[in-house]
């Protein structure tokens, strides 16, 4: 008698795996959305893998990467590309393949599908056509960087990779510099000291974290003021790996209110109609353009 058979758990501090052949369920009609790993392959859930063996058709944005992860569970699928530059051509034909009652599954090179990849217009496409889209949920790098970086979670906002343009950089961060939560964007290596210059330039000295090499050996975690961050790495450029930038939210501002904020909107109003100098006050201040126009009736009145 073993002790399976005898249902004895393994000795404290250590754990089992038992290696077996595990035959996956047959999926239904669909596309399937499936999370895998950033970095740590030991990250796939269960359910990703059962999918991406049951799947007929497996579509990957680099199907080297894919393969490795293949490989590593001995799933015998042949991933087939589907990347920003032939998503034109290869989108109908997996459209076609649902349409022969196929099941596809569709991955990125690491992370959860369609953050920061093509695969958005599958699932327009997808759903145009009429068919179901299964998300199998997993790792993500954004909520992984933000959940260990030590700013506020309750509201963030993904940015994505800022333009590589210093003007269109700098444009891009005025746009989401008002965003009341934290913010995160993705950045390469060698642009991460010029980045991180605009972002203290434009963002002024808020908290932030450099998150490198997610769930790898080397991973990272360097926090500070943007200020503090920027002259780090611009001493540090010889970084290496995939890089996380989380900002903190703009401080809270109080909104003006009163005289003061009467004697705003008289101003306004010297150079403005009612209409667009409501508008311009919401904007300033943060308050309801609604309640601002009324007030603004009666200044005028």
């Amino acid at each position: 008698m073993t002790d399976e058979d005898v249902n004895v758990g393994p000795a404290k501090g250590s754990y089992r795996i038992r290696t077996l052949e595990v035959p996956a369920r047959p999926l239904e009609l669909a596309l399937y959305l499936v999370a895998t790993p950033i970095g740590n392959l030991g990250d796939i859930t269960l359910r990703a893998l059962e999918t991406l063996a049951a799947a007929d058709v497996v579509a990957a944005e680099d199907t080297r990467v894919t393969r490795v992860l293949l490989d590593r569970f001995a799933i015998s699928a042949r991933p087939y590309a589907y990347h920003e530059h032939n998503a034109d051509e290869v989108g109908p034909k997996l459209i076609e393949q649902l349409s022969q009652g196929k099941s596809v599954a569709l991955v990125s090179d690491a992370g959860t599908p369609l953050v920061s990849d093509p695969g958005y217009r599958l699932v327009k496409e997808t759903v145009a056509a009429g068919y179901k889209v299964v998300p199998i949920p997993g790792p993500s790098s954004t909520i992984t960087a933000l959940s260990a970086s030590g700013l506020p979670s309750e509201s963030f906002f993904f940015a994505g990779f800022l333009p590589q343009k210093e003007k269109a950089r700098r444009d891009r961060l005025e746009e989401v510099k008002a965003v009341p939560g934290t913010l995160i964007f993705f950045e390469s290596p060698h642009r991460l000291p010029s980045s991180l210059a605009d972002m203290a330039a434009v963002l002024g000295g808020r908290d932030a974290s450099v998150c490198r090499e997610l769930t790898k050996a080397f991973e990272e975690f360097r926090r500070g003021t943007l200020t503090e961050l920027a002259a780090y790495y611009g001493e540090n450029d010889n970084v290496k790996g995939e890089i996380v930038i989380c900002v903190a939210p703009p401080d809270a501002e109080e909104a003006p209110a009163g005289e003061v904020l009467d004697d705003m909107l008289r101003l306004l109003l010297e150079e403005m109609t009612v209409s667009r100098a409501a508008a311009e006050a919401a904007k300033q201040t943060g308050l309801p353009k609604k309640e601002l126009y009324q007030r603004l009736l009666e200044l005028k009145g």
